[in-house]
């Protein structure tokens, strides 16, 4: 049957998640291509999930904010006068105009520059110019709407899903592991957002290859570790994937950065990764923008006191070190447009 004819339903039906792992497949291209799937990711995925938005230095004051787009949804989170953190939709309450039009920053009130309507750190509605006489308008009922924000170690997360768990309980076991890893110690040092087209789950597939791509299109990356000791571990919602960690004079940039006597690579479902070594972490956050493209910050940080101390040089698109990210373009996405490949055996 055409892919382009066939229900949703069907097309789930294809994929088989109990199967044995010998038996074990990717998962069918419709996925990967049908805008049906990509607007059930948003409604069930997406917008269920904790999501990562911003960075705990970045709201450590009162009136710090981040905002971002999570599952199609404008959010702000910022720190209130009374130390709390909270999270709301970045939507004005009079014409759904955005409150906060900046990615970051600090104010004393939020305040939305389409008609002047002004909310509290605390996301109750302050203030509206020539509203006098309006009738059946209670100002108590239309604050920011709210939705559920929380941190762990340096990251800020939202869920627009108001029955959600805990954040912690939704890290599960990754909570335990990453804490003796020294993620508190590090601070931000830069940061990169790529523009790729292809479907997002196609970067989550290349993390969680088991670093079967690494010898072959990470040269340096593969020259300090321990590939034959490489293991993959899976436990609730996340998965570990780490190697020992080897001396090289191979690459000369990636042995100045990728040090110490262990590499850990963390994926967080669904689209949040962590890449830690000794003194040393990068992030990947994966956003769909469609069914065709995702957007993702990658962010760096390095332990104190100077971030500045070990040299690191920033591999711009072209160089080796960015191969994922360029060819996790159209030529990476399944069958180009799902109809001259489907699934394959996921295992080497």
């Amino acid at each position: 049957m055409n892919n382009r004819h066939m229900s949703v339903a069907e097309i789930l039906a294809q994929y088989n998640a109990k199967a044995a792992l010998p038996d074990a497949s990717t998962i069918p291209a419709p996925w990967y291509v049908d805008p049906r799937i990509a607007e059930l990711e948003a409604q069930t995925v997406f917008s269920k999930t904790w999501q990562m938005v911003g960075r705990v230095e970045q709201v450590e004051k009162s009136g710090q904010f981040v905002t971002a787009t999570v599952a199609g949804e404008p959010i702000v989170v910022v720190r209130g006068n009374d130390r709390v953190l909270r999270g709301f939709y970045n939507v004005c309450r009079h014409h759904a105009a955005a409150v906060v039009t900046e990615p970051c920053g600090q104010a004393s009130i939020l305040h939305c520059p389409y008609h002047g309507w002004n909310y509290g750190l605390d996301g109750a509605l302050k203030g509206m110019p020539e509203f006098e006489g309006v009738k059946n308008f209670e100002r108590q009922q239309n604050g920011l709407l709210p939705v559920k924000a929380e941190t762990w170690e340096k990251f800020v997360f939202v869920n627009l899903d108001p029955q959600a768990a805990p954040l912690t309980d939704f890290l599960g076991g990754l909570v335990k592991r990453v804490a003796p890893l020294g993620v508190s110690k590090l601070h931000y040092f830069d940061s990169r957002t790529y523009d790729i087209a292809c479907n997002w789950k196609v970067f989550a597939d290349n993390f969680l290859d088991g670093g079967y791509h690494v010898p072959h299109l990470h040269k340096g990356l593969s020259s300090v570790l321990d590939y034959k000791a490489y293991t993959i571990e899976n436990e609730d919602r996340y998965c570990l994937q780490s190697s020992p960690m080897v001396s090289s004079g191979i690459d000369a940039a990636t042995s100045a950065t990728r040090q110490g006597d262990h590499a850990w690579y963390f994926w967080q479902y669904p689209n949040f990764m962590i890449n830690l070594y000794q003194g040393y972490m990068d992030t990947n956050l994966v956003l769909p923008d469609g069914v065709d493209r995702w957007q993702g910050p990658y962010l760096q940080k390095q332990v104190p006191p100077d971030p500045w101390s070990r040299p690191y040089k920033y591999k711009a698109p072209g160089d080796h070190g960015d191969y994922d990210l360029l060819s996790l373009g159209s030529d990476a996405q399944p069958g180009g447009t799902g109809e001259a490949a489907d699934v394959t055996s996921w295992g080497p």
